[in-house]
C-alpha cells in the first residue's frame, strides 16, 4: 500500500460551521466503523462546496481508489479477487455512507493480507537465485498502466521483474563503487557473482522491510483509515479524514509548537534512530539519549510498550509525542548493544526553523531584502503563539531598518496555511481593500479585506513562487499581482489550489474540529481572485517566468482528475497601485536575460527530455539500464548544477542575527547551509536583478517628475 504523497498543507478557514440537519433523529451505528462512515456520508452530502451524489457511480469512483491505494504497482491482488469484490462490493460504499454494516473495505483487506503473504513467500522464493542481467527485457512500474495478472504465474513473473530491477539498480551502483576504488589500499575487490549476491541482500532487505510493515503496521483500522480517505478524496482532492492522533499532528505542524522530547529521528536500515538532540530539551536535559540510539519501543507512562517494528519517522514521532508534563517511555538499544529504558516527561517544543526568516543580499547597484516564508503558519490554540503575517511584519521592520532599496518574498514550496493570516500579510503592503473573494455551496461570494490603510512597506516588491507554491501562497501573489503592487516571479504556474478546508470533528454536533471518532478537513469554500477568476486548477502564472526543473513532473491540481474546476466570479471593485514602473518593460528585460543566459536555456531542454522519460519503463539488461540511467544521472547532475550560481551573491544575516542559534549547533549550522545555498540560487538571483530594473525604472520616474512613484513612501 502506498498513500498519495501530500505536497501541500491546506488552508484552514476561520469560519464557524454548524450542521442543523445532520444526525438528528438518526440511531448511531452499531459499530465505530459504521458510526464512522455514517457521520462522514452525512458531512460529505450536507457541507461540501460541491458534492457529488452518493449513488453507485460515486461507490465505484471510490473502490477503484481504495484498491488502488492497497495495490498500487498491481502485485498484489489477482484478477479473480477484483471480480469477486467488484462483483460485491463495488456498488456497496454509497449504502456503508448511509448505515450498511462496513464490509467492503473489511472484506479488501482480508483478501489484501492474504495476497500479500503469497507475495512475500514468491518474493522470498525469487530473491533466492541469482538475477541473469544480459537477458534483453524490460518491466514496467507504472501501475496505471497495468492490468491485475490473471493467476499466479502470471504474479510470480511481476515480481520477478520488480525484484531484479531493484537489484539491478543496487548491483549497478556496487559497479561504479569497484570500479572508483579499484587499487586503492584496504578495498576488498568482489567478483561480479558476489555484488549480484550482495545487491540481492539488500534487496531482500527492502522487500521484507516492506511486508514487515504490512504485517505489523497495516491493521484493520490503518485500512479503514485509508478507506475513508479514498472516500472524502474523491469528493476532492483536499478533503482529507484524520484520526485523532493525525489530527493532532497536523494541528502541530500548523502550530510550529508542539509537546515532545526534543529529538529528530531518521529511518535507517528498518530502524528508527535518534539523529539529533536539541538543546535545552528534555532528551538533552535527561542525558540519556544520543544520537544513533535505535528507539525500539514507546510506551505511554505506564501503559504496555508499542513496538515500532514495521514503523516509519512519521508514525514513530506521532506516539512519541503527547500532553505536556506527561511520561513517555523508550526502549532504546544503544551503539554499545546495551538496550535501555529511558522515561522522558514530554515539555513544550519549538521548531523555530520553520518560522519566516531574512537575509541581504548586497551587490554594486543595491542592497535587497529576502523574507523565506516556508509557510503560513499560526498557533491557533495559543493566543501568544507565533503567526505568520506577525513573523513577516517583523522581518521587514528589520529590512526597514537595514534601510534596503527593495524585498523579495520567497514563498516555493510554501504549500499554504491560515486564511486569516494571508489576508494580513497582504494589508503589509497594500492600503486597505479587498484581498480575496470566498464563495460558499449556497454561491454566496464574500470579500475577505485589509481594513489598515496603513502600508508597512512600499518599496519595490517581488514574489518568489514555483508548483509547490499553494493555496495562500496563490491568494498572496494573485493579490500582489493584481494590485500592480510587485512582481510574480517562478514557474510557468503555481500549484492551483483554490479551494477553503475547515476542520470538522466526527460527532452528532459537528461544531468542534476534534472527535474521539477522527477529524475531516472538509472543502467548505473556493476561492477567487479580486479580478473575479479562481485560483483554482489554473494558479497562478508569473508575471516573469524562469524556467525549472520541477515542471515535468505533473503533481500540479490540474493533475489530479478528482478536483474541482475553475470558473470565476464577478471582479471585486479595487484600486491599483502605482508601481512607478511599467511591467512590461520590467518583463521584456527580464526575459531577454533569461533567454541569453545559457543555464536557463539548458535547464528548459533537459526538463522537456527528463518529461520524456518519466514513463516508468525501465531495461532490465545490464548494459541497456546503465546507459539510461547514466543520461538520466548526467541530466539530473547538470541541473543541480545549473541552479547553483558560478559566482556566489553577497548574501548575509541581517545585523545581529549572524548567531541567530548559537544556542543549539545544530541548527546554527543548518542557518548557516542556508545562507551558503542562497547565494548560489540562480533563481533568487533572477528575482534580485527583477527588483533592481524596478529601482532603476522608479528612478527614471522620480527624475522625470519629482514624485514618488508609490502611494506611500517608506
Amino acid at each position: 500500500m502506498k498513500r498519495l504523497p501530500i505536497v501541500i498543507l491546506t488552508i484552514v478557514a476561520g469560519t464557524f460551521l454548524a450542521f442543523q440537519t445532520l444526525g438528528t433523529g438518526a440511531k448511531n451505528p452499531p459499530g465505530k466503523y459504521e458510526e464512522i462512515l455514517k457521520l462522514v456520508g452525512e458531512m460529505l452530502s450536507q457541507g461540501h462546496f460541491s458534492p457529488q451524489d452518493i449513488n453507485d457511480g460515486f461507490s465505484k469512483k471510490v473502490f477503484k481508489k481504495f484498491i488502488n491505494e492497497l495495490d498500487p504497482e498491481k502485485n498484489i491482488f489477482l484478477q479473480s479477487d477484483m471480480d469477486l469484490l467488484q462483483k460485491k462490493y463495488e456498488t456497496r460504499i454509497d449504502d456503508e455512507l448511509k448505515g450498511a454494516p462496513a464490509e467492503s473495505f473489511l472484506a479488501a483487506g482480508k483478501a489484501f493480507n492474504t495476497r500479500m503473504e503469497e507475495a512475500a513467500l514468491i518474493c522470498n522464493e525469487l530473491l533466492t537465485k541469482p538475477f541473469n542481467f544480459t537477458v534483453d527485457e524490460e518491466v514496467l512500474l507504472d501501475g496505471d498502466k497495468l492490468n491485475f495478472t490473471a493467476n499466479t504465474a502470471e504474479l510470480k513473473e511481476r515480481w520477478r521483474k520488480k525484484l531484479k530491477y531493484l537489484t539491478l539498480e543496487r548491483y549497478s551502483d556496487m559497479l561504479d563503487v569497484r570500479e572508483k576504488n579499484k587499487g586503492k589500499e584496504g578495498f576488498v575487490v568482489k567478483s561480479d557473482e558476489e555484488l549480484e549476491k550482495d545487491a540481492r541482500e539488500k534487496t531482500k532487505k527492502v522487500i521484507d522491510r516492506l511486508f514487515e510493515r504490512f504485517r505489523f503496521k497495516f491493521t484493520d483500522d490503518d485500512k479503514f483509515n485509508v478507506f475513508v480517505n479514498a472516500i472524502t478524496t474523491t469528493m476532492d482532492p483536499h478533503s482529507e479524514f484524520f484520526p485523532p492522533v493525525d489530527k493532532r499532528y497536523f494541528d502541530e505542524e500548523m502550530s510550529g509548537r508542539f509537546f515532545g522530547i526534543g529529538a529528530s529521528l531518521q529511518y535507517d536500515e528498518g530502524n528508527i534512530k535518534v539523529s539529533s538532540i536539541l538543546t535545552g530539551s528534555p532528551a538533552f536535559k535527561s542525558g540519556e539519549l544520543q544520537p544513533g540510539d535505535v528507539i525500539q519501543k514507546v510506551a505511554q507512562g505506564k501503559e504496555e510498550p508499542v513496538d515500532l517494528t514495521g514503523f516509519v519517522v512519521t508514525d514513530a514521532v506521532k506516539l512519541i509525542r503527547g500532553k505536556k508534563g506527561t511520561e513517555v517511555k523508550l526502549t532504546v538499544r544503544k551503539l554499545d548493544g546495551t538496550v535501555k529504558v529511558v522515561s522522558l516527561i514530554r515539555d513544550q517544543i519549538v521548531q523555530d526553523e520553520t518560522f519566516a526568516r531574512s537575509a541581504v543580499v548586497r551587490n554594486a547597484n543595491s542592497k535587497i531584502g529576502y523574507i523565506y516564508l516556508p509557510e503560513f503558519y499560526a498557533d491557533f490554540e495559543n493566543p501568544n503563539g507565533n503567526r505568520s503575517y506577525i513573523d513577516v511584519a517583523k522581518e521587514v521592520a528589520k529590512l526597514k531598518e537595514e534601510k534596503v532599496d527593495g524585498i523579495v518574498i520567497d514563498l516555493r514550496n510554501n504549500g499554504g496555511g491560515s486564511l486569516y493570516d494571508v489576508v494580513q500579510m497582504a494589508g503589509l503592503f497594500i492600503e486597505d481593500g479587498p484581498i480575496v473573494q470566498v464563495k460558499d455551496r449556497e454561491n454566496k461570494p464574500s470579500i475577505l479585506k485589509d481594513k489598515d490603510k496603513s502600508v508597512l512597506y512600499s518599496g519595490p516588491l517581488a514574489v518568489m513562487v514555483n508548483e509547490f507554491s499553494a493555496s495562500a501562497s496563490e491568494i498572496f501573489a494573485a493579490a500582489i499581482q493584481d494590485y500592480g503592487r510587485g512582481v510574480v516571479i517562478g514557474s510557468t504556474s503555481t500549484y492551483g489550489k483554490g479551494t477553503v478546508q475547515r476542520n470538522i470533528g466526527l460527532d452528532q454536533s459537528f461544531t468542534g474540529s476534534n472527535s474521539d471518532l477522527g477529524t475531516v478537513k472538509l472543502t467548505l469554500q473556493k476561492f477567487y481572485r479580486i479580478n473575479g477568476g479562481s485560483t483554482q486548477l489554473r494558479g497562478v502564472s508569473s508575471d516573469i517566468v524562469l524556467p525549472d526543473q520541477l515542471e515535468y513532473l505533473k503533481v500540479r491540481e490540474k493533475d489530479d482528475e478528482d478536483a474541482l474546476p475553475w470558473d470565476e466570479i464577478n471582479k471585486s471593485p479595487y484600486s491599483n497601485w502605482n508601481p512607478g514602473y511599467d511591467l512590461k518593460t520590467i518583463q521584456q528585460l527580464a526575459n531577454q536575460r533569461v533567454e541569453n543566459d545559457p543555464a536557463f536555456k539548458l535547464i528548459k531542454e533537459n526538463t522537456d527530455w527528463l518529461a520524456k522519460q518519466n514513463d516508468k519503463r525501465y531495461s532490465l539488461q545490464l548494459d541497456k539500464y546503465r546507459k539510461e540511467q547514466k543520461a538520466i544521472r548526467t541530466t539530473f547532475a547538470q541541473n543541480e548544477s545549473l541552479i547553483k550560481l558560478k559566482e556566489e551573491m553577497n548574501v548575509t544575516a541581517l545585523a545581529n542575527e549572524e548567531n541567530k542559534f548559537a544556542s543549539d549547533q545544530n541548527k546554527q549550522e543548518r542557518f548557516n547551509q542556508w545562507l551558503k545555498g542562497l547565494r548560489k540560487d540562480i533563481y533568487l538571483d533572477q528575482a534580485v536583478k527583477v527588483v533592481d530594473d524596478i529601482i532603476g525604472q522608479q528612478n527614471l520616474v522620480k527624475g522625470k517628475t519629482g514624485e514618488e512613484p508609490a502611494k506611500k513612501a517608506f
